[in-house]
């Protein structure tokens, strides 16, 4: 009867010790991760594990140590009064009987389980069981420019952020920390700080963003409120929904931006909503401040959706709008943009990718102004560590607000990705662009028509969870 009990409590405590849950991958990987950046599909990643009870993992301790004190007592009773009988002198011994498992071997079972109970509670909680649930990635990026115009100043024109000539540059420093959240898990977060010319570049069409923030490119909390099958709640400072290429170089195709990511926004600071219907639609709503601006500009909010549909495994598309006032001190006047992308995964090697954009606004003085633009690109993979990835846009500055010079501008890129280290990634770009009007920088103070650019970039990247 002894020994039944022994066994239920070893059995109970293992099962207490081995309580986990994990969540299912929710998003549909390209080959590359530019094509997911592309399309916005922030679904659930990775894995979360369910927590135990602290007060119940106590309780289950407590009562194992009790029940192991007092089975030591009983053993040890039972061992005086056991005593071995002598033989009868003569008499042939009899063969030792297959020991069977002891009470003694019972208390030691038992108290490997409860260590390993402790161990678990000790990696669930405190400062180890913190870097259990978030994972931590960092990334260094650089690159080397040759602008064959030699510009004034050094400074290539109608960049985002390979802006330096003749110069090796760090692009971006940058240290993350991020929780991710389902239903199980419904409490998440993100932080990404960066540092260099980059958090310059991005912070700079802000007037109103302090010193005090001007190295977080992201911060947000996030929670999944239980509706349905789960509505993603974030607030703080994110990255836009438009467009088809992010801050950091290695989840685009090509190193260097395209006009449309040059012109357009960066970050958003407010909320956003997410509900995913199924696997092949979800819609995310937004209410921030406006257009990169930490802190308002004006008395009015900038709202806006955006639809993303999977239709298959294989094409992805994102509807964006955003609208509401963006000038200074001027809630009237609304700037609106409705950006598409399209991804396309043709094979394992190919895959396709396309963004076009309208907007329009409304300036302080009652002019009405208006963009568009479009860029289309591919990348084919030779190997998993040679690719090649063309691109050409076409911008149309009809009304010169967003470059100063109205105009229509055009650009070839042609990127040649060669990944030295699962981790290491270098890129090699010759790039063309070209306007109808003299836009670009010369030495001696001149303006040309085109600027042909050759570079060489190199992205470090990784994460606690590997990459």
């Amino acid at each position: 009867m002894m020994s039944r009990t022994l066994f239920a409590l070893i059995i109970f405590a293992s099962c207490g010790a081995a309580v986990r849950a994990q969540q299912l991958q929710a998003l549909n990987e390209t080959p590359g991760k530019a094509a997911k950046e592309a399309v916005k599909k922030e679904g659930p990643e990775g894995k979360s594990e369910a927590k135990v009870d602290p007060a119940e993992l106590a309780r289950t301790i407590g009562a194992l140590e009790e029940r192991i004190k007092q089975l030591e007592a009983k053993l040890a009773k039972s061992e005086g009064e056991a005593a071995p009988n002598s033989a009868p002198a003569g008499a042939a011994a009899k063969p030792a009987p297959v020991a069977a498992p002891t009470k003694a071997d019972e208390v030691a079972e038992i108290k490997k389980e409860v260590v390993a109970i402790q161990e678990d509670a000790k990696k669930n909680s405190g400062f180890v069981g913190f870097f259990r649930d978030v994972e931590v990635s960092g990334l260094v990026d650089g690159y080397y420019s040759y602008n064959f115009n030699h510009p004034d100043g050094g400074i290539n024109t109608g960049r985002a952020f390979d802006v330096r000539d003749n110069s090796f540059s760090l692009n971006l420093a940058k240290f993350t920390l991020e929780k991710k959240n389902d239903l199980s898990s419904p409490l998440g977060f993100k932080l990404d700080l960066g540092f260099g010319p980059t958090v310059d570049l991005v912070n700079a069409p802000d007037q109103f963003n302090g010193p005090a923030i001007r190295n977080v490119l992201q911060a947000y909390v996030s929670y999944v409120v239980p509706v349905g099958k789960g509505l993603t709640v974030d607030f703080g400072k994110f990255y836009t929904p438009v467009g088809s290429e992010v801050i950091e170089t290695k989840d685009n195709f090509n190193y260097t931006r395209s006009f449309l990511f040059t012109y357009g926004p960066y970050t958003h600071t407010g909320f956003r909503a997410k509900y995913a219907f199924n696997d092949k639609v979800a819609l995310t709503g937004f209410l921030v401040n406006g257009w990169d601006t930490f802190l308002d500009n004006n008395r009015a909010k900038t709202g806006g959706v955006s639809l993303s549909l999977t239709p298959t495994s294989r094409l992805a598309i994102t509807q964006t709008y955003l609208g509401g006032p963006e000038q200074t001190d001027y809630n009237e006047g609304w700037r609106h943009t409705a950006d598409t992308v399209v991804a396309y995964v043709a094979n394992d090697k190919l895959t396709l990718l396309g963004n076009y954009n309208y907007s329009a606004d409304k300036l302080i003085d009652g002019r009405k102004v208006h963009w568009t633009g479009f860029a289309g690109g591919l990348k084919y993979a030779f190997t998993n560590k040679l690719a090649f990835s063309p691109r050409f846009e076409v911008f149309d500055d009809h009304d010169g607000y967003r470059t100063g010079v109205a105009q229509t501008l055009k650009g070839l890129t042609l990127t040649q990705e060669l990944k030295l280290a699962n981790n290491l990634l270098t890129r090699f770009e010759f790039r063309r662009d070209w306007s109808d009007t003299d836009f670009f920088s010369k030495s001696y103070g001149r303006t040309v028509r085109a600027q042909n650019t050759l570079l060489v970039g190199m992205s470090f990247f990784i994460s606690s969870r590997g990459q």
